[in-house]
């Protein structure tokens, strides 16, 4: 969501920090902002929309040092005024902020009574206010004042024309990391390290309520007493290549055709004549007698055909909770109970709350995440890496995929571990398995197939997507595929429950796109068909290659790979999201930032 960028050094902060702020578009917002001292003043520059719109209008002086902001609008409406930074009332401090704070009406509603005048509607400008109020020479201790006051979740970064050479930030549940390279002095905050672009960078992460102050040469962190604490660093390699679309239209499109490469990097080295996972200590699974998973969107979907998985194949009690549902719940949770907690990027708020509740029942956490560095992989107790690369589309695509790769091989490890699986029955499976990357390059190969249908149905304005058994959460993506960048209405729904109520939406202007390519309802799904052929609604069948009496059924058919029941999400899945991509590309809609979303979601 929001993205922070502050720079210290010896270059330019102005173009590095713009250089920050692209690396940070990927995550969603809908303005921008970059602000800093020039001749002991602070000057900034805010736009409402595209970081393009911000760099159309910037005239900035040469600045000693800036902070940069990516707005994704929570407390106020899209506009210049309400974009960051923002400033207290004599102009002395500027803040960036990533988050929200729930108690800003009254802490807003007092500093007015004090005499504070404000000029937006936001949460981050009662921030700017508090610390000005608690002021008085050090910045560290008006920070540690200020958040004190705070109720929320929060990531700032904050300058003080007094203090022209520091940058000072602060965090509380929500992901800020300082990255420096002694060799160049030079300093660098952000709400995500790979917009660092820096070889060889030292980097380091704030945990709730402490405070960095950051100058090129020396970084400071203090704690919640306001105590100079020592902090653990990890070193960032690479050569940071700016993220490119490799002659694809949109990122989205790039990262579904990444997706057989993507699945064999998942299962690499994880499924030699058995399923093993070297980030998991032998012990670490003894005595598991529950499964629980946490998720959100996407991430959720993914945990729903995993819950399926381990109860058939591992036999385990399993079930998927939607995160932002779970941490308000009474569960029946135990140390017995694995959590597992699934997220691309590892800083989704909603499920780091949920793990962090789910802690306190003593239970083992497990992170799946496509990010080593994230916030997810830090504070559980093990970590799967998906190894499927930078996903820059704010739809998710390869990230599913690889995340259902990953919690097949849960599933088949834990079904070892069991003894519910056969070493026959296990080499079997396998075989399947190794076998999707080819099957998903069939898919792609045949999308002009996939195109064409997408012209015919680009003008509905309303979808039901319907499944049973896996096919369900299948149906469930793919309709939540379609939401996000077509913004049609497209709902996903077992196919049985239709009967029980939304049938009485269905008519000649609202298709159903039917997933049938599990063998086991297979007489159900058509069934099913039916039903909604009855109502004059179009059917387009998404159905496995032996499935002949779909064909007879539906108005139109798209036919993927056969295999067995339990990996047939994989194939139909793609196919849903090339449906959406073509979709949206017919419409003519924003793909890879489409309005209103988020890639990462970091407030609650």
């Amino acid at each position: 969501m929001c993205g922070v960028f502050g720079y210290v050094g010896k270059e330019d902060p102005l173009s590095v920090c713009l250089a920050g702020l692209e690396q940070l578009e990927y995550r969603g917002y809908d303005s921008t902002g970059i602000g800093g001292i020039c001749k002991g003043e602070i000057v900034f520059c805010k736009k409402a929309g595209k970081l393009s719109l911000l760099k159309q209008g910037l005239d900035l002086p040469p600045l000693e040092i800036a902070i940069a902001h990516t707005r994704w609008a929570t407390h106020g409406r899209v506009n210049d005024q309400n974009a960051h930074p923002h400033l207290d009332g004599s102009g002395a401090i500027a803040v960036v902020h990533n988050g929200i704070i729930e108690n800003y009406d009254a802490l807003r509603e007092d500093l007015r009574k004090e005499g504070a005048r404000f000029s937006s509607e936001t949460d981050t400008e009662v921030i700017a206010h508090l610390i000005s109020k608690h002021y008085q020479g050090d910045l560290v201790e008006a920070l540690h004042k200020a958040i004190a006051w705070l109720k929320g979740i929060f990531a700032l970064v904050v300058i003080h024309k007094n203090h022209p050479h520091e940058l000072y930030a602060a965090a509380r549940a929500c992901p800020l990391s300082v990255g420096f390279n002694d060799e160049r002095n030079e300093a660098m905050v952000s709400s995500d390290p790979n917009a660092f672009q820096r070889p060889r960078l030292n980097v380091l992460f704030l945990q709730s309520n402490e405070i960095a102050r950051v100058s090129s040469s020396r970084i400071d962190v203090y704690d919640q007493r306001l105590k100079k604490i020592s902090k653990k660093t990890e070193r960032l390699e690479g050569n940071f290549q700016p993220p490119a679309k490799g002659g694809f239209e949109h990122y989205m499109i790039k990262e579904i055709y990444e997706q057989p490469i993507t699945i064999q990097k998942s299962l690499f080295g994880r499924c030699n004549g058995e399923v093993q996972f070297e980030e998991l200590p032998p012990y670490f699974l003894n005595k598991i007698k529950q499964v629980w998973f946490l998720g959100c969107g996407t991430s959720a979907n993914a945990g729903r055909i995993a819950a399926l998985l381990f109860e058939e194949i591992a036999r385990i009690p399993a079930q998927c909770e939607i995160a932002s549902e779970a941490r308000y719940r009474t569960p029946l949770l135990t140390p017995e109970t694995l959590v597992v907690a699934i997220s691309q990027s590892g800083e989704t708020a909603d499920t780091l709350a949920a793990m962090r509740e789910a802690k306190k029942y003593g239970c083992k956490t497990l992170a799946i995440c496509n990010v080593k560095s994230s916030t997810l992989m830090r504070e559980s107790d093990a970590g799967i890496l998906l190894n499927a690369g930078p996903e820059i589309s704010v739809c998710s695509t390869k990230a599913f995929t690889s995340q259902l790769a990953v919690l097949t091989l849960l599933t088949l490890y834990f079904a070892q571990l069991k003894k519910q699986i056969s070493p026959k029955q296990l080499h079997s499976f396998l075989e399947h398995l190794r076998a999707i990357p080819a099957q998903i390059q069939q898919i792609l190969d045949t999308a002009s197939d996939l195109q064409k249908l997408a012209k015919k149905y680009a003008d509905y304005e309303h979808f039901f997507f319907m499944g049973r058994r896996y096919m369900f959460p299948t149906a469930c993506e793919a309709a939540l595929k379609l939401k996000e960048i077509s913004y049609v209405n497209a709902n996903g729904y077992p196919a049985g429950e239709l009967k029980h109520g939304p049938i009485a939406l269905l008519n000649p202007r609202f298709p159903v796109v039917a997933f049938c390519a599990n063998q086991q309802t297979e007489e159900k799904i058509s069934s099913n068909l039916m039903e909604v052929k009855a109502r004059g609604a179009p059917v387009l069948a998404i159905a496995s290659e032996p499935q002949e009496n779909i064909g007879s059924i539906a108005d139109d058919l798209f036919r993927v790979p056969h295999t067995i029941d339990e990996l047939s999400p994989f194939a139909s899945v793609v196919a849903g999201q090339l449906l959406a991509y073509y979709i949206a590309k017919e419409r003519g809609c924003d793909i890879d930032q489409p309005r209103n979303l988020a890639k990462s979601v970091t407030v609650e």
